[in-house]
């Protein structure tokens, strides 16, 4: 189950795939959730995997080749399936095995990897779909319990800093290297995490965009567990 108890009314929650992909993102809602209890076991397919790196792309020609047991199989054409899904809407889903996500040390005051609340952000209009199979998942926040990190004045300041340029370009400068899709929770802000199995589809920063959109972020990986996402 997924506590929608502090969601501010922005997630929709649906049964299938094709309410998923038809629900509009208007005003406070920008995530929506085919909510499911998947069978089968994907840890078998993480255990046959060799993860050589932090993080490998699995294909679907390497998924069908596996030695699976029938619970293994149910979990494979899952994963299948949803892959074929997304493309059959003209995504670039992609299968991911992840120890972890490499950190950002370049601004000790200000990381821009994938553990710090953010936005994606497209030049068209389009949507980020995720599922995590096994593993941490997600968080998302509610906007109005987020601030920008770039107006946080003690951050603005170290990032005027760095800039060093005419006051002009500074908001150029932030886009331009993502400072600006960066957030940071208020106190006391509810985190609501996405859960197992569960197909989300979270709002995009694009410029026909009807919905503020989604803040989220990757998990700190604090069972151990490699994690097997779905994501475009």
């Amino acid at each position: 189950m997924i506590d929608l108890s502090h969601a501010e009314h922005q997630i929709r929650c649906v049964t299938n795939f094709e309410d998923l992909i038809s629900m509009p993102f208007i005003g406070k809602i920008n995530a929506a959730c085919w909510t499911r209890e998947l069978v089968g076991d994907f840890a078998e397919i993480i255990q046959q995997i060799e993860l050589h790196e932090n993080i490998a792309e699995i294909n679907q020609e390497e998924l069908r080749e596996l030695e699976l047991s029938d619970q293994g199989q149910l979990a494979r054409e899952i994963l299948l399936n949803d892959l074929q899904a997304l493309k059959n809407l003209g995504a670039s889903p992609v299968l991911n095995l992840i120890k972890c996500y490499e950190r950002d040390d370049a601004y000790p005051f200000f990381p821009t990897d994938v553990y710090s609340f953010h936005v994606d952000r497209s030049p068209i209009p389009t949507d980020t779909f995720l599922c995590t199979y096994h593993g941490d998942s997600s968080d998302i926040i509610p906007n109005s319990q987020a601030i920008q990190k770039v107006l946080v004045p003690e951050i603005r300041e170290e990032l005027r800093k760095l800039y060093g340029g005419a006051d002009e370009g500074f908001e150029a400068f932030l886009s331009e290297y993502f400072f600006d899709l960066h957030y940071q929770p208020k106190p006391e802000a509810p985190i609501i995490n996405l859960g197992i199995g569960h197909l989300w589809k979270l709002a995009v920063d694009h410029p026909e965009s009807k919905s503020l959109p989604c803040i989220h972020r990757a998990p700190n990986e604090i069972t151990g567990q490699h994690r097997l996402l779905l994501i475009c």
